[in-house]
C-alpha cells in the first residue's frame, strides 16, 4: 500500500510537468524527428500554378474550351523542354481537334469510321507546340515549347494556352463532367495538383474595352511545387570567399550526391578525360537527367558569393553562377538571395533585379536574372558555363559589420530550388577577431609564466 502511495507521489509531479510542457516537447520532437520536404516555401508562400479551363462554346456532342496554364509563382519558372499536362476523363470523352497544343499519343480510335479524333486516350497528355508553328494552328499565348516565365521575372510570358474541341461530352452546364486526376510535369516531377473546382465563369474584355463577355463554364485546378518530390537530392550549392580572408569556403562535400553511389545523382565525368567531347556530343541538350562534372559537391549548379571590396560608405559583392551540367542549358535562369542589406542595394551590374518582400515591409530578398540576349542563357558545363555580376551596397552604420558572417547570404535559391549552404562555423572570419581569439589565451599564459619566473628569481 505504501509503495502505491509513493509511486503516486512520484508520478503526480511528472504528469504535471508533461501537462504544462507536453506541447513544447512534442513541438521540439517534431522539428528534430522529421525531415523537411521543402513543400512550403516561406519566400513565396502563395505561389502556385493554376490551370483554368474555360468552355467557350457548345458543339453537337460536346464543347470547345480554352485551357490556360498560369504561373503565379514569383520566381519558379517552367524551363525547356516545357510543361506536360495530363488528366483522366470523367466519361468517354475524346478530343476532336486542338489549336496551340497537341496530345502526345492518339490512342485507340478504331471505333470511329468517318472522322478520326485527335486523341481517344482516357488519360491524355498535352504538350505545347513549338515556336514557328503555322498561324492557322495557333492561339494567343501558345507555341513557346512549353516554356513559361515566372510571374515577377516576365509577367507577359507567365501563361501558356491551348484550345481543344471535346466530343462525347455533355452539352450543358449540368451534363458536363469535369476531368479528374490532373498531373503537371514542368518538365519533370515536383507538382501535385488538386481536384478541379467549378468557379465563376471567366470574363473577357474586348480590345476597345467597351464590351465584356464571359465563358459558359469555368473550372480551376491548383498545382503546388515540392522540391522533395522533384528530386531526392538538392540541385545547387553555395560557396563563399572574401577579400579579408584567403580561405575559400567550398560547397559542402556531397551536397547533391556522391560519386559512385549507384544512383543517377552520382554519375559524373572528368573534364580532363580524352573522350569527353564524344560523350557530350552524343547527348541531347536540355536532358532532365544531369551529367555533371566530377566535383566534391556533385551539384549541377554552384553559386559563389565573394565579398570583394570595402569602401568608406559602400561595399561590393561578386556573384558567380557556374554550370557543371553537360546536359542542360539553363534558359531564363534566376537567382533568389536573402541578405539584410538588400534594402540598400545601390547598383547591380549585368543582372536584372527585383525586390521581393515575403515578410511584409522587410526588404531583404532579391530576385536576380540575366539580361535578355546577353546572359539569360546559362550555357552547359565548359568554358562558357558561367555568368557573373557585381552588387554594390550602401552601408548602414547601425547594422553593417563583417563579423560573424553578416556579409554572406542567409539563403540562396537557383531556379526556385533551395541551395545547400556551408555550415556557419566554416564562414570566412575576420583575421583581427580570429587572431585575438587565438592569441589572447596564449598571451595570458605567457604573462603568468613571466610573472612566476620574475617572482621566483627575486624570491
Amino acid at each position: 500500500m505504501c509503495q502505491h502511495q509513493e509511486t503516486g507521489f512520484l508520478i503526480s509531479p511528472i504528469m504535471g510537468f508533461l501537462s504544462k510542457f507536453g506541447f513544447l516537447i512534442l513541438f521540439v520532437l517534431s522539428c528534430t524527428s522529421f525531415t523537411s520536404t521543402e513543400a512550403y516555401d516561406p519566400v513565396d508562400p502563395t505561389g502556385n500554378i493554376t490551370i483554368k479551363w474555360d468552355i467557350m462554346s457548345w458543339t453537337p456532342d460536346g464543347y470547345v474550351a480554352v485551357v490556360t496554364v498560369f504561373n503565379f509563382q514569383k520566381y519558379r519558372h517552367i524551363q525547356a523542354p516545357g510543361w506536360q499536362l495530363g488528366w483522366t476523363w470523367a466519361k468517354k470523352e475524346v478530343i476532336w481537334s486542338m489549336l496551340g497544343g497537341q496530345a502526345t499519343e492518339q490512342g485507340d480510335c478504331s471505333k470511329f469510321k468517318a472522322t478520326i479524333p485527335h486523341c481517344c486516350n482516357k488519360k491524355p497528355t498535352i504538350v505545347d507546340l513549338l515556336p514557328g508553328t503555322p498561324y492557322n494552328q495557333q492561339i494567343a499565348n501558345c507555341c513557346k515549347g512549353g516554356v513559361v516565365s515566372s510571374w515577377l521575372q516576365d509577367p507577359a510570358n507567365a501563361a501558356s494556352s491551348f484550345q481543344l474541341s471535346v466530343g462525347q461530352a455533355g452539352t450543358t452546364n449540368k451534363t458536363v463532367r469535369v476531368p479528374k486526376n490532373f498531373t503537371l510535369k514542368a518538365p519533370g516531377p515536383g507538382y501535385t495538383c488538386g481536384p478541379a473546382k467549378i468557379v465563376k465563369p471567366t470574363k473577357f474584355i474586348s480590345a476597345d474595352k467597351r464590351r465584356v463577355t464571359q465563358a459558359l463554364m469555368t473550372w480551376n485546378v491548383t498545382c503546388m511545387y515540392s522540391q522533395f518530390l522533384a528530386q531526392k537530392t538538392p540541385t545547387c550549392c553555395v560557396s563563399l570567399s572574401s577579400f579579408y580572408n584567403s580561405t575559400i569556403v567550398p560547397c559542402p562535400t556531397c551536397s547533391c550526391g556522391c560519386q559512385n553511389n549507384n544512383t543517377k545523382s552520382g554519375h559524373c565525368i572528368d573534364p580532363d578525360a580524352p573522350h569527353l567531347a564524344s560523350v557530350v556530343s552524343n547527348l541531347a541538350t536540355n536532358n532532365l537527367t544531369p551529367l555533371v562534372q566530377c566535383t566534391r559537391h556533385m551539384c549541377p549548379i554552384r553559386v559563389h558569393w565573394h565579398v570583394k571590396l570595402n569602401y568608406k560608405e559602400y561595399w561590393r559583392v561578386k556573384v558567380t553562377i557556374t554550370n557543371f551540367n553537360y546536359n542542360m542549358n539553363y534558359s531564363q535562369w534566376n537567382l533568389v538571395a536573402q541578405h539584410p542589406n538588400f534594402d540598400n542595394l545601390t547598383q547591380i551590374f549585368s543582372f536584372n533585379y527585383k525586390s521581393l518582400t515575403p515578410y511584409g515591409d522587410i526588404n531583404d530578398t532579391a530576385l536576380l536574372w540575366g539580361v535578355k540576349f546577353y546572359n539569360d542563357l546559362l550555357m552547359e558545363a565548359g568554358p562558357s558555363g558561367n555568368v557573373q555580376s557585381e552588387l554594390l551596397f550602401q552601408k548602414d552604420a547601425e547594422t553593417f559589420t563583417f563579423e560573424k558572417g553578416w556579409a554572406f547570404p542567409r539563403r540562396i535559391y537557383f531556379n526556385g530550388d533551395n541551395c545547400v549552404m556551408p555550415p556557419p562555423d566554416a564562414y570566412p572570419w575576420l583575421p583581427n577577431s580570429g587572431l585575438r581569439q587565438l592569441i589572447s589565451p596564449l598571451k595570458l599564459i605567457m604573462t603568468g609564466l613571466c610573472a612566476f619566473a620574475f617572482l621566483y628569481g627575486y624570491a
